[in-house]
């Protein structure tokens, strides 16, 4: 089996803008699954992430789709033939943008569908016609009530990292969405891992699959140095800025395991001198796109993210990645450290660990069947400061910190106080005591011998048998005698 581009039997046009990206020699998950999927085969294949598994499905579904091309401009002459459902937006995006770049010297349409953006220009797109449609499931049985997709022409369904569609609860949308397609089809199942949910799905829906495994189950990359250090929730951002700085490091991603964490975090490395940008669920479709194309572009130094940035993103050079956090579910361990050491380059993972994660780091453990060395890093004793010539060629390149003076008095982010390094954080000083000399004295006697106050002094009235709150009763004549 060949592992060159060139000795494959790809189309001219294909061929062409493979070359123009750089493509040379084959991954492993390629040089196998390209010649199956060329032969219309139902597959089910696993493979370490970032290892191109994009290109792998894409090029031989283009290959195959390129006896559709057609210069019509009429939408009944562009239906939708392949479907690729992703589980993020940005995976969706990324995904969509590669399938644009093979297929740029083709007559065939490609288009993505996802949700947090405005569905009408996605139905104008759709309604053009599109050969190739990429999508989130949610948003693509949007389309589907409302007419705009028609998918009963679809000859090739992909479900790419479908063990994470499963994890965030997709399955009844990929089973509606399923339900609307051909049964003559040809369906690509891949995944980073295989579990016993994905072996049901694949059971399901695909019809004698080859499989095909080029990593063992959950294994990481052997490009990726894993570093795991001990340290307290106060001290997590010193061992990064030590690591930052002592191994010369100028991006990297940081993952967190909450979105609150997560804006915090990035708040306070942005007040140190870095340019950081937090990427989350609760930032809008926009921002987070800006904040991804920050970070390819070099823009931004550190990406702090939660899980949502785990899966498939494929950012070049990315020469380290921080778990801030330690992830809750194993699995995703393994596709955090995956951002980094791509594509055959070397890679560092840093894991902080406190000492409550001693449980999860078990668990990561026994997933990657590895023993794991939680070491101590020695910090410095004084405050971490940015610097400047780290992190940006001039000072007034860097995003300015915020400071307290000259501060507006609505500008005041009171989560910036809990934000800010112990060592930093003015208000937690203890305030001086003032002592009054009074209780400094000793104990002394009173000169007379006086009562106690809840003793009476003068004699008290009787009282009353009746209380003093019942009015006597007053005395009326009589009507009537009564009889002797």
């Amino acid at each position: 089996m060949t592992d060159s581009f060139s000795n494959l039997s790809l189309a001219p046009t294909l061929a062409r803008a493979v070359a123009e990206m750089g493509y040379e020699s084959m991954t492993p998950i390629q040089a196998q699954a390209i010649p199956v999927v060329l032969t219309g085969q139902d597959v089910m294949g696993a493979a370490q992430t970032g290892t191109g598994k994009t290109a792998a499905f894409s090029l031989p579904l283009l290959q195959r789709l390129l006896k559709h091309e057609n210069p019509s401009t009429s939408p009944a002459r562009h239906p939708v033939r392949a479907l690729v459902l992703l589980p993020t937006r940005e995976l969706a995006d990324q995904v969509a943008q590669q399938i644009k770049m093979y297929a740029k010297y083709t007559q065939l349409r490609s288009a993505v569908v996802f949700g947090g953006m405005d569905m009408k220009p996605q139905t104008l797109e759709l309604k053009k016609g599109v050969e190739v449609l990429v999508a989130t499931p949610g948003r693509l049985l949007d389309h589907i009530e409302a007419k705009n997709a028609v998918l009963n022409q679809v000859e090739y369904v992909v479900l790419d990292e479908a063990d994470r569609m499963l994890d965030i609860g997709f399955l009844p949308d990929l089973q509606r969405i399923l339900s609307y397609l051909p049964k003559q089809r040809t369906t690509l199942l891949f995944s980073a891992t295989f579990s016993p949910e994905i072996k049901r799905l694949a059971g399901s829906y695909l019809q004698n699959p080859i499989t095909i495994e080029v990593a063992r189950p959950n294994e990481t990359a052997s490009t990726v140095e894993q570093r795991f250090y001990a340290a307290q929730d106060d001290d997590k951002r010193r061992v990064i800025r030590k690591v930052l700085d002592d191994r010369g490091i100028k991006q990297a991603f940081i993952f967190v395991n909450s979105k609150l964490g997560c804006g915090r975090l990035a708040r306070s490395l942005e007040r140190e001198g870095l340019r950081t940008a937090a990427l989350h669920g609760d930032k809008s479709q926009d921002e987070r796109l800006k904040a991804l194309e920050a970070f390819k572009k070099g823009e931004v130094d550190l990406l702090v993210c939660t899980d949502v940035a785990a899966r498939g993103l494929d950012i070049k050079d990315v020469p380290a990645v921080f778990n801030f956090d330690v992830p809750f579910n194993a699995e995703d361990y393994v596709h955090r450290i995956g951002r980094t050491g791509r594509a055959g380059a070397s890679g560092l993972a840093v894991t902080l660990v406190s000492p409550s994660d001693a449980r999860l780091v078990g668990d990561i453990e026994k997933l990657i069947k590895k023993k794991l060395e939680v070491e101590t890093l020695q910090l410095d004793t004084r405050p971490a400061g940015p610097p400047p010539e780290k992190w940006g060629e001039r000072a007034e390149d860097r995003p300015r910190a915020r400071s307290q003076e000259g501060r507006r008095r609505d500008d005041y982010d009171p989560r910036d106080a809990l934000d800010a390094p112990r060592e930093r954080r003015g208000g937690f000083r203890p305030a001086p005591i003032n002592r009054d000399p009074f209780f400094e004295k000793p104990y002394e006697a009173p000169a007379q011998e006086s009562s106690p106050s809840w003793e009476p002094t003068a004699p008290r009235a009787a009282r009353s048998s009746i209380s003093a709150n019942i009015k006597p009763k007053r005395k009326v004549a009589a009507l009537f005698k009564s009889g002797d």
